[in-house]
């Protein structure tokens, strides 16, 4: 929210009972918080899922906030802190590895399967795998690593404000992001088609249809509804060089909340349990 004055004013209201308030606060930055978990979960219904979480921890400990920084930097600590102890969804039940992932890669596994497009265009479902791929390579380091290489490559966030959000001094926040930009790079580098490797989404996409990494049916980023970092976060620029490789991440849309999610988090709130919650709560940490 660029207007600070009009953000106070927006958050007394709430903690004073205005829903229509609450609503704008949220609004402004539901896209962040959902961008945020795709990143850190790889899966957009895990996303979803967390968002709806995490928004509904910034509606009941709202009374917390003591506008020490801006109120989309605690947002993010908030979503952080959620997100790097999340035990729910694909990833949790399922940790991956750079060693692990680069395995599958080169193990030949997508050869000689049928065509498993379902006759949709195969340039759309190899942007599909693209963008599932991306993801899934964040899951391969550690949440501390992955949340920083998230916040200083996709969101681009100075390292004063990133470092506030994981409340960490700003050097050692970049001493984080430049070990998770190697590991990243180092990756990328051997095995992504993207960054010089040896893979192709086109070769690979009959075997991503076939392990269910995609579906030719309902492909999951295809229908959301796309925009860049800068309108997710109009305040944030970046004050750090990008490394080549990280460009393949940095150049990757961000998105619009999708519409069921965001009618459930405005549902919550329009409820009366949800009042009597924020009433009880509101003052938590």
């Amino acid at each position: 929210m660029k207007d600070p004055d009009r953000e106070k004013q927006l958050i007394e209201a709430a903690l004073g009972g205005d829903r229509q308030a609450l609503e704008d606060l949220l609004v402004g930055v539901q896209d962040m918080v959902f961008n945020l978990s795709l990143r850190m979960l790889g899966t957009v219904p895990d996303a979803e899922d967390a968002a709806q979480e995490i928004l509904v921890k910034v509606m009941t400990r709202l009374a917390s906030f003591r506008g020490e920084s801006s109120f989309a930097t605690w947002v993010f600590r908030v979503a952080a802190n959620h997100l790097k102890t999340c035990r729910k969804g694909m990833f949790a039940a399922r940790p991956l590895s750079f060693e692990a992932y680069g395995e599958d890669i080169v193990s030949g596994r997508e050869r000689d399967l049928p065509d498993l497009s379902g006759g949709v265009d195969r340039s759309l479902l190899e942007q599909e795998l693209k963008l599932s791929c991306t993801n899934v390579m964040l899951q391969c380091l550690d949440p501390e690593s992955r949340c920083a290489y998230i916040l200083g490559t996709m969101f681009r966030l100075d390292s004063r404000v990133a470092a506030q959000a994981l409340e960490l001094t700003p050097e050692a926040y970049r001493q984080r992001l430049s070990r998770a930009r190697k590991k990243m790079a180092a990756f990328l580098g051997e095995y992504c088609g993207l960054g010089g490797g040896v893979c192709a989404c086109a070769r690979r996409v009959d075997y991503a249809v076939a392990t269910h990494r995609i579906d030719p049916a309902a492909p999951a980023f295809a229908g959301l509804p796309s925009c860049s970092y800068d309108e997710v976060l109009r305040h944030a620029r970046a004050m750090e060089q990008l490394d080549q490789l990280s460009q393949v991440f940095a150049g990757l849309p961000a998105y619009r909340t999708p519409a069921q999610a965001a009618g459930r988090v405005r549902a919550l709130m329009r409820s009366e349990s949800f009042a009597a919650a924020v009433q009880d709560g509101g003052t938590g940490a």
